[in-house]
């Protein structure tokens, strides 16, 4: 079984081993059984007596080792018959076999919540809260803040009763018991700044482990109580006892420091006096891996300051001279930055860059220029008698951004540089083939010298920049950009003045990033991943919050008893799920891992990170009853080898997402999966990679694939064809067609005020409305009709009667600002419809026939 074979077929002979005595053999035929329970769930209840029987032999460890196994095994016929052993153990007389049935109730809640709600186990999982273990209590915390972090509703509260205890348990358990421990307590809101400094106090002794997990959840807890404190004394004294632990940190092994960098460097936008005279700490070795130089230089930034500035910029030069380029950069723009950062200091930094430039290394002095033209942002008509040093660099620059920095800056100072004119024309003879930031510089840059300088060689310059920006090139941006100057300047010279050569926003020192509120949240989640990332958990991180049975008073009427964490817009990430109203449609699924089917509508799938890791849970809006109806089929098992795809394109709270479901009917573990979409229409493309864990035989997961549209397009008339294509590191590539629907792409701003829709309409040309009948479709309850539409962003826009029919108009839109106008003519109750759109783009309008064939057929 370990070496990847399937043993499946020996299951009842290996349930009949369990009898034995012999303790090693019992924990094998308990780890087979754990993983053969979910393909042969009918069988698996053979097992059942002997766990019983287990859970009450004299040895705890057999106790223990029988309860732990029931819990692992996520099969629903089984689960009824763990409670009587479960409820025995949690009261057992010895701490091994409490403390294990304390996480044991976690997994049971977590396959059916209603169950230990109803068997009580909440209320002895609380109880072992006062056990007189430690262990145990760590356990039981632990299994309490993963059941909470599971559920809509307040599970886990830390009372002041309850916090002496957790205190006192601290002492004396295991380090990952601390930890759990540490972490329960930092989300307590002590009552006043005296309670606060006596959790500290006890808490502080924890600083000095050796464990740097139980350090990190120290200082989170320290940091989460120091709020409270209002006396300037006590948080100096407390910054002080935190900074020899964190510099501690920074002598473990390179991984351990670079996570603990990632978390000072929260920690030192919050509270900078902690690290403040310890800067030395964060100077770089010259075996530190790249990884950790990185951090390191982020962080000096951020605790330079006028007094220590020169060590800072000494280090930052010697580092400017190693020899891995993207570290040097790095460290040059940490220079200019410190520049940005302190005024005072600015000349220094200055000086520090011009000595890096002589030195004539390329990749320095392209660097230095770019950091330069932000200075000269940051300080205007301050520092402008170092251009001719930069100028005498420009042949050597190979870099777009360096090029379209020097190029900015020479536009902006033009009238300070004599020969500006000639500078600008050395870029201007490469002009169709330099990259599109470079090409827009130039184009501004030009404009300005001719502003500034209306003389004969700037008239003839901006001609033919002109000329090749506006003929020449397929870029719409430089394009656009050209034909507003082009205008400008034919219309009116000194509006164009105004508007080029206004005067530019101060920019600011960029080195605390983060937003106050985004900050808090992160130290909140200090020595979690959440630090590591910068990222709050819900951007990586999906979690079904399980809804809970409540009586009908608790919420108002209409209200959702559902509730689910999901991850927000960032970098790619997963949009929110959360419903604006309480007849839209239920939400897809979000990321999975492996599981078998689910026997509840809320499904046991682990999973992380946007389509990005395996342990995050499956968001669903609706509550546990409702269900979504199943994907398409696309690729059956028999033409897959075994492996089925199901899939179908679906719109959550703004983006459009690809929803994939992966069945393994095979006998061999699935993995390496990627996929690849042919050019469309709409030119749908992936937002990353597709990502599916290794998928045992018999498993299921289901991923949402974030999408981007019009990067991927096919030339011809608009067609709802989506070619997809499939691999992963055992099959070949798998091939299937799959049916794009308009109304995914339906947008949020296509509602459109009365008056407004009335004037476009009549705006469109008759060429532009095109007309179908749906003789089969038949209305009957168009009030639901209307609620489906709408659920799309299909938008009601008003209703009239013509003869005995009904007519409905609606308004919808689609990305780049394309908007559709629907007229529908009916006769409720009766077959027959009419659909009537006019838009400027009247190819779309087969495909919106169709989306509307869909949507109304009831």
């Amino acid at each position: 079984m370990t070496v990847g074979k399937d043993v499946s077929s020996l299951f009842t002979d290996v349930v009949n081993c369990m009898q034995t005595e012999n303790l090693e053999l019992k924990k094998l035929v308990y780890l087979y059984l754990i993983n053969y329970a979910k393909s042969q769930p009918d069988l698996a209840i053979l097992a059942v007596n002997t766990f019983v029987k287990d859970s009450q032999d004299p040895n705890p460890l057999i106790r223990a080792l029988a309860v732990r196994t029931m819990g692992c095994i996520r099969v629903d016929k089984i689960t009824e018959y763990l409670c009587d052993p479960l409820q025995r153990c949690l009261k057992d007389d010895d701490p091994y076999v409490r403390k294990t049935a304390a996480i044991c109730v976690a997994k049971l809640f977590d396959i059916n919540a209603e169950l230990v709600e109803d068997r009580g186990f909440l209320e002895s999982l609380k109880d072992l809260i006062s056990d007189n273990n430690p262990m145990v209590v760590a356990n039981a915390v632990a299994a309490l803040a993963e059941i909470q972090e599971n559920s809509s509703r307040s599970i886990f509260e830390i009372t002041s009763h309850t916090l002496s205890k957790l205190l006192t348990a601290l002492n004396e358990c295991t380090e990952w018991g601390q930890v759990f421990i540490l972490d329960a307590l930092s989300r307590f809101k002590a009552e006043d700044c005296r309670e606060a400094e006596n959790i500290i106090e006890r808490v502080t002794p924890r600083l000095q482990h050796a464990n740097c997990a139980v350090v990190l959840s120290a200082v989170k807890m320290i940091l989460q109580q120091m709020e409270l404190i209002s006396s300037a004394d006590v948080v100096r004294n407390l910054c002080k006892k935190m900074a020899p632990p964190l510099v501690t940190l920074l002598s473990a092994e390179p991984e351990i420091q670079y996570v603990a960098l990632r978390n000072i460097n929260l920690i030192v936008q919050k509270r900078p006096t902690i690290l403040a005279h310890e800067i030395k700490v964060f100077f770089c070795k010259y075996n530190d891996p790249i990884y950790v130089k990185m951090e390191k230089l982020e962080i000096l930034i951020k605790l330079a300051s006028e007094r220590n500035i020169d060590q800072v910029l000494l280090e930052f030069k010697e580092y400017a001279t190693e020899v891995d380029v993207d570290f040097v950069r790095k460290a040059v723009r940490a220079i200019g930055r410190c520049a940005i950062k302190l005024e005072r200091a600015a000349e220094r930094c200055i000086s520090v860059l011009l000595e890096l430039i002589k030195i004539k290394v390329n990749h320095v002095v392209q660097e230095a220029i770019i950091i330069i033209k932000d200075i000269f942002r940051r300080y205007p008509n301050t520092y402008e008698s170092i251009i001719a040093t930069l100028c005498e660099s420009l042949d050597t620059l190979d870099e777009p951004e360096a090029k379209a920095s020097m190029i900015w800056i020479i536009g902006e100072y033009a009238e300070r540089i004599d020969n500006a004119d000639e500078l600008l024309e050395s870029f201007l003879e490469n002009f169709p083939e330099e990259p599109a930031q470079v090409q827009l510089q130039l184009l501004t840059a030009t404009v300005k010298l001719f502003l500034k300088k209306p003389t004969e060689g700037p008239q003839q310059m901006i001609q033919v920049v002109l000329n090749n920006a506006t003929v020449e090139t397929d870029n719409p941006d430089l394009r656009d950009r050209a034909y507003i100057y082009w205008r400008l300047l034919s219309t009116d010279p000194e509006a164009a003045k105004d508007v080029v050569l206004s005067e530019k926003p101060v920019i600011g020192d960029d080195s605390n990033l983060l937003d106050s509120s985004l900050l808090d949240e992160l130290l909140a989640n200090v020595a979690t991943l959440s630090s590591v990332y910068h990222k709050p958990p819900e951007a990586f991180v999906t979690r079904t919050k399980i809804a809970q049975r409540t009586d009908e008073e608790d919420f108002p009427e209409g209200s959702d008893t559902g509730y689910s964490e999901s991850p927000a817009h960032a970098g790619g990430a997963l949009p929110p799920t959360t419903s604006d109203a309480p007849n839209s449609v239920p939400k897809r699924l979000a990321l999975g891992l492996v599981a078998p089917p689910p026997p509840v509508s809320v499904p046991d799938l682990l999973g992380d990170l946007i389509g990005l890791d395996n342990s995050a849970i499956v968001p669903f809006d609706q509550p546990a009853a409702s269900a979504d109806p199943p994907l398409p089929i696309l690729l059956p098992a028999s033409a897959g080898q075994g492996l089925q795809i199901s899939a179908q394109l679906t719109r959550l709270d703004g983006q459009v997402f690809y929803s994939l479901l992966f069945e393994n009917n095979t006998q061999i573990t699935l993995d390496g999966f990627m996929i690849q979409f042919n050019k469309n229409t709409f030119g749908l493309a992936p937002a990353g990679p597709l990502q599916v864990p290794s998928m045992q035989p018999g498993s299921i997961v289901s991923t949402l694939l974030p999408m981007v549209v019009f990067q991927n397009m096919s030339q011809g008339p608009p067609s709802s064809l989506l070619q997809v294509a499939v691999k992963n590191n055992q099959q070949p590539v798998w091939y299937f067609n799959d049916k794009i629907s308009i109304h995914v792409f339906f947008t949020d701003d296509g509602r459109m005020e009365r008056a407004n829709f009335l004037e476009t309409w009549r705006s469109l040309p008759d060429s532009n409305e095109v007309s179908k009948d749906f003789p089969a479709i038949v209305l009957t309850n168009m009030e639901a009709a209307l609620e489906r539409l709408a659920a799309t962003n299909m938008f009601f826009i008003a209703k009239r009667k013509h003869t005995n029919q009904d007519v409905f108009y609606f308004s919808t839109k689609i990305p780049r600002g394309i908007p559709f106008l629907i007229e529908l003519t009916a006769l409720i109750g009766t077959p027959g419809l009419k659909c009537a759109i006019k838009t400027p783009n009247i190819d779309m309008a087969p495909l919106l026939f169709d989306a509307l064939e869909t949507l109304l057929k009831e």
